[in-house]
């Protein structure tokens, strides 16, 4: 059994979860939506240039969850799945998940985003096990901050040791899907990278070193 890890963000599905997510809090009224989603987009498009602190990101995105129950946010981001996650879904990806769960493969998902959505989102995929960013809860809610290493960048490989090491699991045959340059640090880990509709960096290296570039759609 060899695992098949996937990244979730524009690899799985067409689309930003965290910024979806920040979309429907202005819907839910938690946020300003002008100013919210402005102060959003800017902090995201540092992301896409590689030059994202992700703690600024979350500090940012998590405080209108500060005092809320993983309950009460559990009960509003199914619905929010359903509505606005699933039609992005990319089919391919879809197809690719089957392939590796045919071979028998472990099947992973790894994001930069918080674990309040990425468990919902990888859930209506089939996938049970997940790597996501850990949300603080005390006293029942959730306090604003996150707890662990983040699952950015180099934080991706640190926190995918602990799992490998908990479920005695290794990296021999792995494969790991993703579309940004911010996960090269974990596609230069595995000994199979995929690149998916990949950013501009992404695409310079993977054309480099021969790694297989899919188009999903």
């Amino acid at each position: 059994m060899a695992l098949a890890i996937f990244d979730l963000d524009e690899t799985l599905i067409h689309g930003d979860c965290a910024t979806l997510w920040s979309e429907q809090m202005g819907r839910l009224g938690w946020v300003d939506p002008a100013s919210f989603m402005g102060k959003n987009n800017e902090l995201m498009d540092a992301y896409s240039h590689g030059k994202l602190r992700m703690e600024d990101y979350m500090a940012f995105s998590l405080e209108p969850l500060i005092g809320r129950t993983p309950e009460e946010v559990e009960h509003l981001v199914g619905p929010w799945v359903e509505d606005f996650i699933e039609p992005i879904i990319f089919s391919d990806a879809t197809r690719t998940i089957a392939a590796h769960r045919k071979a028998g493969d472990r099947i992973l998902v790894i994001s930069a985003s918080g674990t309040h959505l990425v468990g919902p989102i990888a859930e209506r995929l089939g996938i049970d096990e997940i790597l996501g960013i850990e949300l603080e809860v005390e006293r029942g809610v959730y306090t604003g901050r996150t707890s662990s290493v983040l699952t950015y960048r180099e934080g991706k490989i640190i926190r995918l040791l602990e799992w490998l090491d908990q479920e005695e699991e290794n990296l021999e045959g792995a494969s790991f899907y993703s579309d940004s340059r911010n996960d090269l640090p974990l596609l230069l880990k595995v000994d199979f990278p995929h690149v998916v509709n990949p950013d501009p960096v992404l695409r310079e290296h993977a054309e480099k070193a021969g790694w297989p570039i899919h188009t999903w759609a």
